[in-house]
């Protein structure tokens, strides 16, 4: 899963403009999103992430285990967490849909009938 998106934010500054790559976290990722979380005042983020990078470094990151987000406080990321949901969504909703049978029949749960 990677996507990448041309990503132009407006900043006090003037206009800010950046690459953004949407990626799944790798292991080597912990220690940066390790020091993202303790920027963000939030615990480390547990299980598969999907990150957000532009220009190469991870401005924010979705937990797929509890869809918890940490982000840099100090740039524009609104944008980035937006498609960060959006791609974790999908990811989330495809766990929560039921597996279909063998003849693509969702099982029934039957309750037992006491006589």
């Amino acid at each position: 899963m990677l996507a990448s998106l041309s990503y132009a934010n407006q900043s006090r500054g003037g206009a800010g403009e950046g690459s953004l790559a949407v990626r799944r976290g790798r292991p080597a990722d912990a220690a940066e999103l390790a020091d993202l979380a303790a920027l963000d005042s939030a615990r480390a983020l547990t299980g598969d992430t999907v990150v957000g990078e532009v220009d190469g470094r991870i401005v924010a990151a979705v937990s797929l285990h509890d869809g918890r987000v940490v982000a840099d406080p100090f740039a524009p990321t609104a944008d980035v967490v937006e498609v960060l949901r959006l791609h974790t969504a999908a990811a989330r909703s495809a766990k929560a849909r039921p597996r279909r049978g063998r003849f693509g029949l969702v099982p029934r749960r039957v309750a037992p009938k006491f006589a």
